[in-house]
């Protein structure tokens, strides 16, 4: 059983087990398929690390940054991760291999299928499933020579749970924005443990794009409290942080920011709706899906009402 889990897994293999809905296990597309110089690619299999791919294109100098990202090469671009130069991984995608819902293997480029190409990336694995991902070497590589380091800074924490919250803020904002975050904590009574601040790039080659502008990316530290009354105010606290940024100019990542509210999601994302439509036109029996489809699904079908809540 251990050595049959060790075999990679065949596109065959994979389009078998989507057409048919079955299990499968992602570890076993972990492999380097082709390296190519003089076309400057190099593809992948889906659950590719970083690591794999920094070992094949870059010199030692350059690898750590390429390895620094603890996604596997699919889950990066299904999010349009940030890649070490702070532009999202789009930039840095020739193609992908996707096995649709019905069983159809694609490849999925600019060229061949704009439109599907610009909902796969960033779309939050909802549009076919990955087989594998063809990266720009060239392009990788000087985004790992040009690594923009983030800053960051803790408070003294011991024995307190915090949980991240990841906001978008433009730049010229950030101290500000930054000086209500702390004003706002302490009216809820909810510990700030911690900031960091990455440059992130604008980029408008996806459907669902968060970087629609050069932002700093800031992911907040905050503190989890243990009772009912206590996930209720950090509930509502970060549901008010998400509005300060809004409020600024900034955004949320979507990806990982399930509190924000219906109004807030529209206001950032207006083209979530359209998105969901192609999904279900794409996928209509719904083969391929995640909690991050259900919960935004269910959360735009939700009648809105007036909530209220008292410190």
């Amino acid at each position: 059983m251990i050595a049959s889990l060790s075999l990679p897994l065949s596109a065959f293999e994979l389009q078998d087990a989507v057409r048919c809905a079955r299990r499968y296990d992602p570890a076993r597309l972990d492999r380097v398929l082709r390296l190519e110089p003089e076309r400057d690619q190099l593809e992948v299999q889906a659950s590719a690390s970083w690591a794999s791919v920094a070992s094949r294109i870059a010199p030692p100098a350059d690898a750590a940054a390429l390895a620094a990202c603890p996604l596997t090469v699919a889950q990066s671009v299904a999010v349009n991760v940030v890649g070490p130069d702070g532009a999202p991984i789009v930039a840095h995608v020739e193609s992908l291999t996707l096995v649709m819902p019905e069983g159809e293997l694609r490849r999925v480029s600019r060229q061949s299928a704009p439109k599907l190409f610009a909902l796969a990336v960033g779309g939050q694995g909802l549009f076919g499933v990955p087989y594998s991902v063809t990266l720009r070497v060239e392009s990788l590589l000087r985004a790992a020579r040009t690594l923009q380091p983030g800053a960051a800074f803790e408070l003294p924490c011991d024995g307190v749970t915090t949980r991240a919250l990841d906001l978008l803020i433009p730049p010229e904002h950030a101290e500000t924005f930054l000086a209500e975050a702390r004003s706002r904590c302490a009216a809820w009574r909810v510990g700030l443990h911690g900031v960091a601040a990455r440059r992130t790039l604008a980029e408008d080659e996806t459907f669902l794009c968060w970087a629609r502008r050069d932002y700093a990316a800031l992911t907040l530290a905050l503190q989890e409290l243990p009772t009912l009354g206590g996930s209720v105010r950090t509930t509502q606290l970060r549901r008010e942080l998400i509005a300060a940024a809004i409020a600024c100019g900034g955004s949320f990542a979507i990806d990982r920011t399930p509190e924000a509210t219906r109004e807030q999601v529209e206001a950032c994302y207006p083209q979530l709706k359209a998105l969901l439509a192609e999904k279900r036109r794409i996928d209509p029996e719904g083969k391929i899906s995640t909690p991050w489809y259900h919960h935004h699904r269910s959360l735009l079908g939700r009648e809105a009402c007036a909530v209220r809540w008292n410190r």
